[in-house]
């Protein structure tokens, strides 16, 4: 499937561009203390390493703001500052030196605040994100239009739009994200069809890991496959690792962007003659981490495990016998049960770099 996209301007986020063709980047947040410079640093590179191209701190308050300067220092991405209800915070944070803002039309509306805001970023060459949230729209918006849905939304984006543009200032990128996918997903079609500015997309309050991920996958794949989008975010509960893994394989699954291998497993029935599941998790970790545009098959028998082993780079196959090893195709004998993960991180290495399927896009 070809994938046309809708044709939206380009921002430059600490060199990183967003929209404008460019391609779809993949974000996460930290969820530490930001007066926690250590923590907060070493949360971003853990996420960095996942594939987070673009990493999010929330600035509370003006403890927080005074550590940004370091750990924008340190970041090895972007960093994009979330301000909320104190417009002095966001001054602090492009003073020092943040890559992005992120602010709230539901907290930060009084025009004198958003044109010092505007006048600062300009002056510093920082884009700012329109981040409207329908748990925070502004109330005269939800009774002007029945409520929370794609136009009290809109609106809330739009009113700020009108501000920034007063003041000259287009450096900006959108995002309207809703708990409801399917809200989601309306109120995204109306903005990209209202301007051209990027988008950001994402499901707030999207839950806990496994239905999260869920819930930001229908989202997410809808509007893509659309071709609206220029940046996502899968906002989960709790621990934020899994946030870029997750949106990678939405890219990935869409055949927008590969990174990271692809492991396929066949769900298993009583003809599976190995332990799927623990195996498929094992070449899972073994791959932590490894940039590639492969995939690995783990199939229990031989059904449907010689079709994908035909199909896939790499591939372990249960057999009478125990676990097959097929690259490219092509059985090369049996590897031992114990220690998978160690064995087939050594063999994903070098098929990698003999094959030159380095990470795309």
């Amino acid at each position: 499937m070809s994938i046309r996209r809708s044709h939206t301007r380009q921002v430059s986020v600490g060199g990183l561009p967003i929209g404008g063709g460019s391609p779809i980047s993949v974000q996460s947040m930290t969820n530490v203390p930001t007066t926690d410079i250590e923590a907060v640093c070493s949360q971003i590179n853990m996420l960095a390493s996942r594939g987070a191209e673009i990493v999010r701190v929330a600035v509370p308050d003006r403890e927080s703001a005074v550590a940004l300067r370091s750990i924008i220092k340190k970041s090895p991405v972007p960093v994009v500052s979330d301000i909320h209800f104190n417009p002095e915070l966001a001054i602090m944070a492009l003073e020092a030196g943040t890559d992005k803002l992120r602010i709230n039309p539901g907290n930060i509306r009084q025009r004198s605040d958003i044109w010092r805001i505007s006048e600062k970023a300009l002056e510093q060459h920082v884009p700012i994100r329109i981040g409207v949230n329908s748990g925070s729209l502004p109330g005269d918006l939800r009774d002007k239009y029945g409520g929370v849905n794609k136009d009290s939304m809109w609106a809330a984006a739009h009113r700020h739009l009108v501000l920034f543009e007063e003041t000259g200032f287009r450096n900006i990128v959108l995002s309207l994200k809703s708990s409801d996918p399917m809200l989601t997903v309306e109120v995204n079609r109306l903005a990209s069809a209202e301007c051209d500015y990027p988008i950001h997309l994402g499901v707030t309050e999207a839950g806990p890991r496994l239905t999260g991920s869920v819930r930001s996958a229908v989202a997410l794949s809808i509007l893509l496959a659309e071709g609206i989008g220029d940046t996502i975010r899968v906002s989960l509960s709790g621990s934020p690792e899994k946030e870029p893994v997750v949106g990678w394989e939405i890219l990935s699954s869409l055949n927008i962007r590969r990174r990271f291998p692809r492991v396929i497993s066949c769900p298993t029935c009583a003809r599976a003659r190995i332990d799927v599941a623990g195996i498929a998790e094992s070449v899972q970790d073994s791959i932590e981490g490894k940039t590639g545009n492969i995939t690995i098959a783990v199939m229990g028998c031989e059904v449907n495990g010689p079709g994908e082993a035909r199909d896939a780079d790499i591939a372990l196959i249960g057999t009478p016998s125990g676990i097959q090893l097929f690259i490219d195709g092509k059985n090369t004998g049996g590897i031992p049960g114990s220690d998978i993960q160690g064995y087939l991180g050594g063999i994903v290495d070098s098929y990698i770099r003999k094959s030159g399927k380095t990470a795309g896009g």
